[in-house]
């Protein structure tokens, strides 16, 4: 016997989360094998493909915002902890200091150079190897190094000098005035790092393809006349993991589409009342047609010209429950947010686009699975 097809508003009413003024409601899903005697929910590939949808609403190089569609959250939620943990990038982890006449302590100044993004070519950060870090065993010296010390290779260590020196301007000696005026080099900027070519990454970072700060105005330290900064400093690949310098993106969040249902009519100063309850382009306000006013039993009888409230745009919404405070609306209004419908933030520390990031997180699941599937091959043989 074939399963019973399941009506639209049925199907539709299962995915909605329920948002009432003191409790959330519904938030277990329903969609698996067995609930609903009678319907088939196991899950189909080719169901997938036909009803998974991908809508991109913003796609600025470090700025994107997309909807998953149909998806389940376990993989929503894989993506994003993919994004913010497992994607490798480039950042510094050892410094080697000659000189700090700055009044930042050296491991201070260490770990601000570690925050700073450095950025190059895609292909040639993917040439650069990874070289795993090794947990640190419980009850051990928290200040023992992560790793073995290894030797610097070209194929896994870049390295770059700091090499600054603060100078009074020609003639401004004793005067009065502001730094930049009076020194030279009295900003330490992430621009004054310079990347030197070790052996063979002269194939993948020379020329404009060079390692370079994602932003060159991130201020790293200031110093005063006579004051030097002198240090060398390697950059390896890690992931978030690893530590939070790695992480390649700023944020990478999602939240569930909004839902706003007006189950009884909300006219005149109610309406107006009722759009100030959400956030600008929320709610919209539309004069009541003729047509409308004279229908039986929708609630605009003989109210044409008037103004009523009309959903516009779910997406601005913020589900503040603003609405659900009022007694005038009370029963005519219904929030709440569709499960499966997530809507994705990802903002990009300026060393990988953003959509790259996601395509990449896609990728580093997809060899997650074949591992998978290899290691459950192995243990049936």
């Amino acid at each position: 016997m074939a399963p019973a097809p399941i009506p639209p508003e049925e199907e539709r009413r299962r995915k909605i989360v329920g948002i009432n003024a003191d409790t959330v409601t519904n938030v277990t899903s329903t969609d698996f094998p067995g609930h609903y005697p009678g319907e088939d929910h196991s899950w189909s590939l080719d169901k997938f493909s036909h009803t998974f949808q991908i809508q991109f609403h913003q796609n600025l190089l470090y700025n994107a915002s997309f909807s998953l569609i149909n998806l389940d959250a376990s993989l929503a939620n894989a993506f994003r902890r993919i994004l913010i943990a497992e994607i490798p990038t480039l950042a510094i982890e050892n410094v080697y200091i000659r000189a700090n006449d700055s009044i930042i302590a050296d491991e201070v100044l260490s770990h601000r150079l570690g925050q700073i993004p450095l950025t190059g070519p895609l292909s040639g950060l993917k040439w650069l190897e990874y070289i795993p870090r090794r947990s640190q065993a419980l009850g051990e010296d928290s200040g023992k190094a992560m790793e073995e010390e290894r030797e610097a290779k070209d194929n896994d260590t870049i390295v770059l000098k700091l090499q600054v020196r603060c100078d009074w301007k020609e003639g401004m000696r004793g005067k009065y005035g502001k730094p930049e005026d009076l020194y030279e080099h009295s900003n330490v900027y992430a621009s004054d790092l310079v990347y030197e070519i070790q052996g063979r990454q002269s194939e993948h970072f020379s020329g404009e393809n060079a390692i370079r700060p994602a932003n060159p105005r991130i201020l790293v330290a200031k110093i005063r006349p006579g004051d030097e900064i002198d240090m060398i400093l390697h950059a390896v690949k890690g992931i978030g993991a690893d530590h939070a310098k790695f992480s390649p993106v700023a944020t990478a969040t999602y939240r569930l589409l909004p839902s706003i249902d007006i189950l009884r009519p909300i006219l005149g100063d109610d309406a107006r009342k009722f759009a100030r309850c959400f956030p600008k382009g929320v709610i919209g306000l539309e004069e009541v047609t003729s047509e409308e006013s004279e229908r039986e039993g929708i609630g605009y009888e003989g109210r044409s010209g008037e103004k009523k409230a009309v959903v516009r745009d779910v997406m601005r919404d913020t589900v503040s429950r603003e609405c659900l405070r009022h007694d005038e609306f009370r029963g005519k209004v219904k929030l709440g947010r569709i499960r499966d419908h997530f809507i994705f933030s990802v903002e990009s520390t300026g060393q990988i686009p953003s959509d790259a990031l996601f395509i990449e997180s896609v990728r580093i699941l997809r060899g997650k699975c074949r591992m998978l599937k290899g290691s459950l091959a192995n243990i049936m043989r």
